[in-house]
């Protein structure tokens, strides 16, 4: 699950073996195969798979999803929709294409039937994807496929494909993540259309989440808290942070679905994203854990701030702080609220007790959209005027950063309901016993 932080030297640390930290007694429970070929320590061998939990979302709702897109596209004036792979795609189709340099799309006109531009050679391939079996494809049965050769223009074909479905002229939508030279490409080849955006309509669909989507988010994010309590209790002083990381990439591989955690630690801590900084854990030491998994798709995204041994004075105080802002920043979310809201109601709290103003010490937005991507539409960021409604999920992560100190952030994913905001997972009630039950 490529993320923000795929600078951090995540392949080093999956490489990095167990052998190096403090020896398992050979009464200690077989986990099998890790990410390093060792034994992982008991409390993180103890978790069992949980793949049969994940319910793949069904032929039935992409359909809905492909008429919430044709409903939107005429709210726009827009007259189809080009997806050029990523996770869009696999949201409206449930196919999962690699992007590369040749040109491949599936296109969504507003009155008629989906088409798909492809090379010739991938054509067979596509047919297959659009033939498996339980069927992922909507409307697999009238969709055509346009195939090109590699000394023909694909954005020529997409022309021609746009004027079979009846759009000769007007408005098409490129997702947001096109690559430049296939948006340059279309708009060179199509005289007498217009490319715009076509984030109101992807990010429109993609940002009100349904009930299976949320189940699939709250076991992700069930998923990564279990994780995160099991590598916790394994934690002892001395060992590295890729250590640590390599260790967390082993158990989600164990319990059957992707994910990472980025460790900084100590003074590493006030960098949100982290450092290249080789990093050992000590006690006393604030140590940030972050990121999440991925189930079916959809993402988790949790920061826990903890340490070994006992906090100091400063530490709980600043973790108090963050954990009421934290707190704030759900409160104040309703259907209609503006999402800089939200951000406003959480800065406020740091700022009120000395953590301001603005941007000094919580350098980042509040929180972030998140779905089948880790950051997606909207943003809880100062200045967004885009309003809350059911369904939309966000990151809830305040932070205090203290250069040449430590950082504390607090992050859990929530979603919006008719009544306010819900976490899908419990607040951290202290950075002594992070996951103790209420």
């Amino acid at each position: 699950m490529p993320t923000r932080r795929s600078f951090l030297p995540l392949a080093a640390a999956t490489a990095v073996s167990f052998a190096a930290m403090p020896a398992l007694s050979q009464d200690d429970t077989e986990a099998g195969p890790s990410a390093a070929g060792e034994k992982l320590p008991p409390a993180l061998a103890a978790l069992t798979s949980r793949r049969a939990e994940a319910v793949p979302i069904l032929l039935a709702e992409r359909e809905q999803r492909l008429e919430r897109a044709r409903h939107l596209m005429t709210q726009q004036g827009t007259h189809a929709l080009v997806i050029c792979t990523g996770t869009s795609l696999r949201y409206f189709t449930g196919l999962r294409w690699g992007q590369s340099e040749r040109f491949f799309a599936w296109v969504l006109p507003a009155r008629s039937a989906p088409f798909v531009v492809c090379p010739v050679f991938e054509e067979p391939r596509v047919r297959e994807r659009m033939e498996s079996k339980p069927p992922t494809l909507p409307a697999a049965a009238q969709t055509r496929v346009y195939a090109w050769n590699e000394d023909e223009s694909p954005f020529l074909l997409l022309g021609r494909a746009l004027k079979d479905a009846g759009i000769a002229s007007g408005r098409v939508g490129l997702e947001e993540r096109t690559q430049f030279a296939f948006a340059d490409g279309i708009a060179q080849a199509l005289r007498g259309i217009s490319v715009v955006n076509g984030t109101p309509v992807t990010a429109g669909c993609r940002s009100l989440k349904t009930q299976a989507e949320l189940a699939l988010m709250q076991l992700a994010n069930n998923v990564t808290l279990s994780v995160y309590e099991a590598a916790f209790k394994s934690l002892q002083t001395g060992m590295t942070n890729h250590q640590v990381s390599a260790m967390i990439a082993a158990a989600y591989d164990h319990i059957g679905f992707p994910g990472e955690a980025s460790c900084e630690i100590g003074l590493n801590s006030a960098v949100p994203h982290g450092t290249l900084q080789p990093q050992v854990i000590r006690e006393s030491e604030i140590i940030l854990l972050d990121d999440g998994c991925s189930v079916e798709g959809y993402q988790s995204d949790i920061s826990r701030s903890l340490v070994l041994g006992r906090a100091t004075d400063k530490q709980k105080k600043v973790f108090d702080i963050v954990h009421r802002a934290q707190a704030a920043a759900l409160a104040a979310a309703h259907p209609g609220v503006p999402c800089s809201v939200i951000d406003a109601a959480g800065r406020k709290i740091l700022a009120d007790a000395g953590y301001g103003p603005g941007y000094k010490y919580l350098t980042h937005r509040l929180g972030h959209g998140i779905g089948m991507d880790g950051h997606e539409w909207p943003y809880l960021v100062g200045g967004s005027t885009t309003a809350l409604a059911a369904g939309m999920c966000f990151s809830d992560e305040p932070g205090i950063y203290l250069p040449g100190e430590f950082g504390i952030r607090l992050e859990d994913d929530w979603h919006v309901t008719e009544d306010g905001g819900r976490f899908f997972t419990p607040q951290s009630p202290s950075l002594e016993a992070p996951f103790a039950k209420a």
